[in-house]
């Protein structure tokens, strides 16, 4: 007899099948894998480095204002001689949060608009792809400024200064960043519904929930991983583009953006300011984009084993 427990089995032998030979093409692409190692290399540094150099991010002194590198302060001091090293470290952590915040937003959005309407088709199929091509057409950053700006004061007011700015940040740019994979959600459930497999279930008295947990999902979840690393990096880069102009974290909330904000009036006396946090930023979204190229490639079931 055939229970559970062995239905279960069977689906993680499956998986980790399925996982070892997306791991294996993953290896040989060496972009891929360079993205991985300076992506987990910049993770370990933002998280680690602040416990192990223990300098003060607010700490101001005057006498150090814009200094440049030394060994005293590695990546120099910014106008108010407040180490750039530290700030740069403890930033790291608050953008790569707000990314994967507004990954999971928005990701969920996605999958839940993409599934119901690839699920149910017919009316309200056609109201949800609407609804998609109607914040597609949105500019973007203009609405996402606007926004910020007419709700910032009061979610402030309400969860403080930094929790409301951060709830706020990922919010919006969750709520404006769910379409594409709506749009590639819905495509592989009208693309998997139609198979014999998902017809036989149905058959049998399967209920929706379970048919989209069983079948449906797990044969759209490769685009929706690759969907999900490449947002993480969009999510970083928008939230450094409201901190640099100034619609982001408070100024003594250091993350990357904020940063370049604080870097561009002495970007001439002390572009040090602006090249550290500068560079960790492009190395942490160019090591995303390289992860997610590499996961599109290992995920693709026509690539060779």
């Amino acid at each position: 007899m055939i229970g559970p427990s062995m239905d279960l089995e069977d689906d993680l032998h499956r998986w980790g099948g399925h996982w070892q030979g997306v791991w294996r093409r993953f290896r040989r692409d060496r972009t891929a894998l360079l993205g991985l190692t300076l992506l987990s290399t910049i993770v370990l540094l933002v998280t680690v480095g602040p416990i192990i150099y223990q300098v003060p991010i607010n700490q101001i002194d005057f006498a150090q204002a814009a200094a440049p590198p030394s060994w005293a302060h590695p990546f120099g001091t910014n106008d108010l001689g407040q180490d750039q090293l530290a700030r740069v470290l403890v930033g790291g952590r608050i953008s790569l949060l707000v990314g994967l915040a507004a990954m999971v937003v928005g990701t969920g959005l996605g999958v839940g608009v993409g599934a119901i309407a690839g699920f149910y088709g017919g009316g309200l199929d056609s109201a949800l792809m609407r609804l998609t091509d109607l914040f597609l057409a949105l500019p973007q950053l203009p609405v996402l400024l606007l926004v910020v700006y007419l709700f910032r004061e009061p979610v402030r007011a309400i969860a403080g200064p930094e929790a409301g700015v951060f709830v706020l940040v990922i919010l919006v740019i969750g709520g404006l960043t769910w379409m594409s994979v709506a749009r590639l959600v819905r495509a592989g459930f009208l693309s998997v519904r139609e198979r014999d497999f998902v017809a036989a279930s149905r058959a049998l008295g399967a209920a929706p929930w379970w048919l989209i947990r069983k079948h449906i999902l797990p044969n759209v979840i490769s685009p929706i991983i690759i969907a999900a690393v490449l947002a993480v990096g969009n999510a970083i880069l928008t939230e450094s583009t409201l901190s640099f102009l100034g619609l982001g974290f408070p100024p003594d909330v250091p993350t990357w953006g904020r940063m370049l904000n604080d870097a561009y009036p002495r970007i001439e006396t002390a572009p040090h300011m602006a090249i550290f946090p500068g560079l960790m930023l492009v190395l942490t979204v160019l090591s995303l984009n390289y992860v997610g190229d590499g996961l599109r490639d290992a995920l693709d079931p026509r690539s060779s084993t």
